[in-house]
């Protein structure tokens, strides 16, 4: 294999990954699951299980969630409701993707620009409001000669990023509202101040549909417009595939 300045992923690790990845997405919380999200009005109480399995099997699986109201900014209570053999799980017949090419395994760095920044975002089922997510760095590489740099938002785990981002194959080729990538960072960047960076590994290949691709009733993020690469990623998955004839609801 060629390298290409950044760690080389063999083959069959990737395919480790593409079969990891399909069992997340069909897993019995995964997101090709969830059938069902209801949120209350702000200080209203919850539904109750059974309110929220109403009309589904008795083994579909409530779990509950919060999170601040868009509208309001009030804390806001809801549920999420879980069928292992949903529709879109039967119809469901793979994730389309394009073919493994290492060169899109790129070196790159993380630089922090302050740890309490906020940026603004939508969300496809916001009706254009728009939210705050804390991104307190950027990630920075290069496509063909030309530095990229993308807001990288502070994900769940601790030292890893999440790349909201669209490119050139967005809604020809890719998901039409843009991909998820996830980039681990070193433990050194907790001793950076701003300005500075580390290292990091942008591995394209990894790039994935986010959820909404799957279910409905999840409500993905859109990539901010500095998350636009204007040239075309083509590496990592491109669009579900369902049986002929089915279409998400």
């Amino acid at each position: 294999m060629r390298w290409n300045g950044a760690v080389s992923i063999q083959q069959d690790e990737y395919d480790a990954f593409r079969r990891d990845r399909e069992a997340e997405v069909t897993g019995p919380r995964g997101p090709l699951a969830l059938v069902r999200t209801v949120w209350n009005r702000p200080d209203e109480e919850p539904l109750s299980d059974e309110a929220a399995r109403d009309g589904l099997p008795a083994d579909a699986v409530v779990t509950r969630l919060q999170r601040d109201d868009p509208e309001t900014g009030r804390p806001q209570e809801g549920v999420r409701v879980w069928l292992a053999d949903s529709p879109a799980a039967s119809a469901f017949q793979g994730i389309d993707v394009y073919p493994y090419d290492e060169r899109w395994v790129l070196p790159g760095r993380f630089e922090l620009v302050a740890e309490d920044r906020l940026v603004p975002f939508e969300h496809m089922r916001d009706g254009g409001r728009v939210r705050t997510h804390g991104a307190s760095g950027d990630v920075v590489f290069t496509i063909d000669g030309v530095e990229q740099r993308l807001v990288a938002f502070n994900a769940d785990e601790d030292d890893v990023v999440q790349l909201v981002f669209a490119d050139g194959t967005t809604g020809s080729e890719s998901y039409p509202t843009g991909r998820f990538l996830y980039v681990t960072l070193p433990p050194q960047w907790r001793q950076l101040s701003a300005g500075e960076s580390v290292p990091v590994e942008v591995d394209f290949t990894r790039a994935v549909i986010p959820p909404c691709g799957f279910s409905t009733q999840f409500n993905c993020p859109l990539p901010p417009l500095s998350n636009r690469l204007p040239a075309p990623v083509r590496a990592g998955e491109k669009l579900p595939v369902f049986a002929p004839g089915f279409e998400l609801h």
